[in-house]
């Protein structure tokens, strides 16, 4: 994005960018609503000219003949009303879908970082409830405003033609509407950012007692989710309480000046036709003008609170997108290519919140193919030393490199490609056990997502479940037990065939038999790549070639696992510890 002001115009800009590629669609929107206005202001005319002309000269063939002609002016009107409604709102669709797309593209670019200090139903709402209100703003907004304009301005060159001195009080009124207008419009919008503020709140709340409802049954505490619940409900019967205190003052500042247009046409007409200036056709002429008018006038105010809620919505899209990624792609950045796998952590630092450090002056030198367990106690630094070599965030002094290539300078798509990672906590994506697996790369064919499902040994489960491969998994793979879905995900990393692995406490939630048919399964995988296991049972990395002991942010111990329990440290206590746990 090139402009990073956030102006109104420059938002606007911003907004009608979106239009180009639809100007068809566009440019026949507008069509038909000068058409509809043009309608709109000839009849008022037709109307004075029947009255002076056309009835008192008896010409009644004339008459009948213009009124079919309005007839089928009407009709030609009521046609146009339904193309403005059915193709305006898909040309407003078809810009909210461009406009989500990009949004949606540039929150895949955003790092780790910013999913973890926003959470998923506030970004929800800015993919959903803001980009609607910005379809009902592409469609609408400029369709109400051009037709207003020219119904507006045409009804005014018609009425200063007609009598200038009651056309100029209107011309005095108008202005004052306009700028009460203009002012309720951005009290308006104050009020809808802030709704939507809360909103966005409200959403994020929902979404994580959705997602938590089985822990929710499980500690049989429904009745404190539901006065949360209740809670959250009650902000949102008040949430927009504003915006409609907002809404109601602008549309009663709006009725009483379109009110007062007509009682200052019919008194100040009344005052010139008592002093023989003026005659009863132009008074019901101007009468009729003033009703043609009040379309035009609500139009506005329907503008003006569209306009409110989609520029709060807009003015969130436009924050989000200039929301620059913590980490992006150096511009010689380079892709990385014939991977061997060796991997150099060079007096590594890091911290998250840039005050307290993680891991201190970390160095590690993994060979091609080599084998390296981490371990340690929760919160040593682990995780996070693995999270450093994909790049998920970035390291605050020294440096991570793969084949000497320091990871800052490689595209990030091609270093993630050249890893493969499986978790604790496996996400399977609401879709078939195909498409997970697939999902390693997207490209594999039917025979290849068998083959990696053999490998993994899920293949005999997945030819048992009712639909075999096309069998759904459910919402975050729920259908599957704990071990499917961790076989799944190797599976998947099967199918990718990443030179280097990283198995992140992957086996750490199983049970000791679906950990033993597992571990066959990761021993095969890992077979001829670089592999980085962290891991909590250290009875799983015993054929590690080296084992790190992480804690407090630094290495405190590596070697064999021989050696180590040698030195009788660190290690050999978590050892005697463990082992002393199966002995009870």
């Amino acid at each position: 994005m090139k402009n990073k002001t956030e102006s109104t115009g420059a938002l606007i800009g911003l907004f009608l960018s979106y239009f180009r590629k639809h100007k068809g669609l566009f440019a026949l929107d507008m069509g038909c609503a000068l058409l509809i206005a043009l309608i709109d202001l000839a009849f008022p005319l037709i109307s004075r000219t029947a009255m002076y002309q056309w009835l008192p000269d008896k010409k009644y063939t004339v008459f009948f003949v213009v009124m079919a002609i309005v007839v089928v002016a009407f009709l030609l009107r009521a046609v146009l009303y339904f193309v403005v409604g059915y193709w305006g709102h898909t040309f407003g669709i078809r810009v909210e879908a461009d406009i989500r797309r990009d949004l949606f593209e540039h929150m895949q670019e955003l790092g780790f970082d910013f999913y973890d200090r926003n959470r998923t139903g506030q970004l929800m709402s800015r993919l959903t409830t803001d980009l609607f209100e910005l379809t009902e703003l592409a469609h609408h907004g400029p369709e109400d405003l051009f037709i207003s304009s020219v119904t507006i301005i045409g009804a005014l060159v018609v009425m200063f033609t007609i009598r200038w001195e009651l056309a100029l009080v209107v011309m005095c009124i108008i202005p004052l509407l306009l700028i009460v207008v203009m002012h309720r419009r951005r009290q308006m919008s104050a009020a809808a950012r802030e709704a939507k503020q809360k909103t966005g709140a409200i959403n994020a709340e929902i979404e994580s007692s959705l997602s938590g409802v089985r822990t929710t049954k499980a500690f049989a505490n429904e009745a404190e989710q539901q006065t949360r619940f209740d809670g959250a409900n009650n902000v949102f019967k008040t949430a927009k309480r504003g915006f409609h205190r907002e809404m109601g003052l602008f549309m009663a500042s709006m009725e009483f000046f379109v009110n007062i247009l007509s009682v200052a046409v019919i008194a100040v007409g009344g005052w010139l036709i008592m002093s023989g200036r003026m005659n009863y056709i132009d008074l019901i002429t101007f009468s009729l003008y003033i009703s043609t008018f009040v379309s035009p006038v609500r139009k506005l105010a329907n503008f003006a609170e569209l306009f409110s809620s989609g520029f709060a919505g807009l003015k969130r899209f436009a924050e989000l997108m200039h929301t620059k990624p913590a980490i992006q792609d150096a511009p010689d950045a380079v892709e990385l290519k014939n991977v061997d796998g060796r991997v150099t952590v060079d007096h590594v630092s890091f911290t998250y919140d840039g005050v307290t450090e993680v891991l201190h002056n970390v160095s590690l030198d993994v060979a091609a193919g080599e084998t390296i367990a981490v371990v340690g106690p929760s919160g040593g630094g682990k995780s996070t030393l693995c999270q450093l070599i994909p790049r998920f965030y970035e390291v605050t002094a020294g440096s991570v490199s793969i084949d000497g290539q320091d990871v800052r300078h490689l595209t990030q798509k091609s270093l993630r490609r050249s890893i493969g990672i499986v978790q604790q906590d496996v996400f399977l994506f609401a879709d078939t056990v195909r498409e997970n697996i697939r999902f390693g790369r997207p490209d594999a064919t039917d025979e290849e997502v068998v083959e990696a499902a053999k490998k993994a040994e899920i293949y005999d489960d997945i030819m048992e479940m009712p639909n075999g491969f096309d069998t759904y998994v459910g919402e975050r793979g729920t259908l599957l037990s704990g071990g499917q879905k961790q076989r799944v995900a190797i599976a998947r990393i099967f199918l990718k065939n990443p030179p280097i692995l990283i198995l992140d406490e992957a086996t750490s939630a199983l049970d000791s038999v679906t950990e033993s048919r597992i571990q066959h399964a990761f021993d095969e995988l890992s077979t001829g790549r670089t592999t980085l296991i962290i891991a909590h049972r250290l009875s799983t990395i015993r054929k590690a070639h080296r084992i790190m002991v992480v804690q407090d942010g630094i290495i405190a111990e590596q070697g064999t696992h021989e050696e180590l329990l040698a030195k009788n440290g660190a290690y050999a206590r978590l050892y005697h510890t463990q082992n002393l746990g199966e002995v009870c």
